[in-house]
């Protein structure tokens, strides 16, 4: 993401979406009854004499939509925001959806912006200049490979080899490293960290064929031992925290290591508290040290109080996201869990 145009005055902020993680980070930012301008198409619904309006083309055209519903679609990598149309040429009133993608800029106007979403606006920005991890699990047989983006870690491709199943992709030729690094190869951006994981030596053979086949691309391959293969070998990497010249900038190695910190202290009754009311009577405290929120909770009109009192308080705000390990435990917890300062009364 990049900043266009801020003015603190009006309360906005106009961005350009670069990648598609900036998209996830707009679904965090952009909350029910913001205003929000975009170049979108809309149907220029002409009159004539006819008892029907003639269709007329969509026209592109910039609109001032205020915000009542958010929809991320992390499949196809689209951002819907449904609203009624406040400034435009025509159409006040009428509602609209416009279909974020790669490359438009998109202006927000809110009448506070917190700490949490500034903080979010300037990760945005940071994490664009970051490039992500193309993970490779792997067995004789099977592999999985996948890609760590700022809301979590999405599968790309599977691959068999000759003895796999139906339900895996495979070539006649039978040659299961080269689909392998065919894959990486598509998915990957140039200085891309690769990890290669799994529980047997297959992994150390695919790393011998990528520095002979595609040297530049596996320059940075890492190779790391897991228990299963798959995405759950992924997921176990992740929890294990190995790996720390690879995943200690990404942002989901961090929210995971947060909410097992959690755990760990819910599990010894000591500096942790989980559920909404539990939270809240913290925070009025201010006893929040650290807040974590899963990001389906953000956007409930209700959280806005709490997580303001928690940056009043000089606490850190965490938004959790739903599409990994650590959010679904979160999501367990109530979607919502602290560290504290000190223990809260019983």
């Amino acid at each position: 993401m990049r900043i266009l145009h801020q003015d603190r005055f009006k309360g906005e902020i106009k961005l350009q979406v670069e990648i598609a993680d900036d998209l996830w980070h707009l679904y965090n930012i952009i909350r029910p009854g913001d205003l929000v301008f975009s170049p979108t198409y809309r149907r220029d619904e002409t009159k004539t004499d006819k008892i029907r309006a003639e269709r007329a083309e969509k026209k592109k055209m910039t609109l001032g939509i205020r915000v009542e519903k958010l929809e991320f679609h992390e499949f196809d990598n689209r951002l819907r925001i449904l609203g009624v149309i406040e400034d435009g040429l025509k159409d006040i009133g009428s509602y609209h959806t416009l279909a974020m993608e790669e490359g438009e800029w998109i202006a927000i106007i809110k009448q506070h912006w917190t700490d949490t979403d500034l903080d979010r606006v300037r990760r945005s920005v940071e994490d664009s200049k970051k490039p992500m991890i193309i993970f490779v699990a792997l067995e004789q047989d099977e592999a999985v490979v996948a890609a760590l983006r700022q809301y979590g870690i999405k599968r790309l491709a599977e691959i068999a080899g000759p003895t796999g199943g139906k339900m895996y992709e495979q070539k006649e030729s039978g040659d299961f490293y080269g689909e392998i690094i065919a894959k990486v190869k598509q998915a990957a951006v140039e200085g891309v960290p690769i990890v290669i994981l799994g529980p047997g030596f297959a992994k150390e053979t695919l790393q011998a064929e990528g520095k002979r086949r595609e040297p530049e691309l596996f320059k940075r391959s890492f190779i790391f031992h897991t228990g299963q293969a798959g995405m759950t070998g992924i997921h176990e990497l992740m929890k294990r925290g190995l790996g720390a010249e690879v995943l200690k900038d990404s942002r989901v190695a961090e929210e995971i290591n947060l909410v097992e910190k959690v755990l760990e202290e819910i599990a010894k009754e000591e500096l942790a508290t989980y559920g909404p009311k539990q939270v809240r009577q913290a925070a009025d405290a201010g006893a929040v040290e650290l807040l974590l929120v899963l990001d389906t909770k953000v956007r409930e009109a209700n959280m806005e109080p709490v997580m303001k009192a928690v940056e009043q308080s000089r606490g850190r705000v965490i938004v959790v996201s739903e599409h990994h390990e650590g959010g679904k435990k979160l999501e367990s917890l109530g979607g919502m869990a602290a560290l504290l300062r000190y223990k809260m009364p019983a």
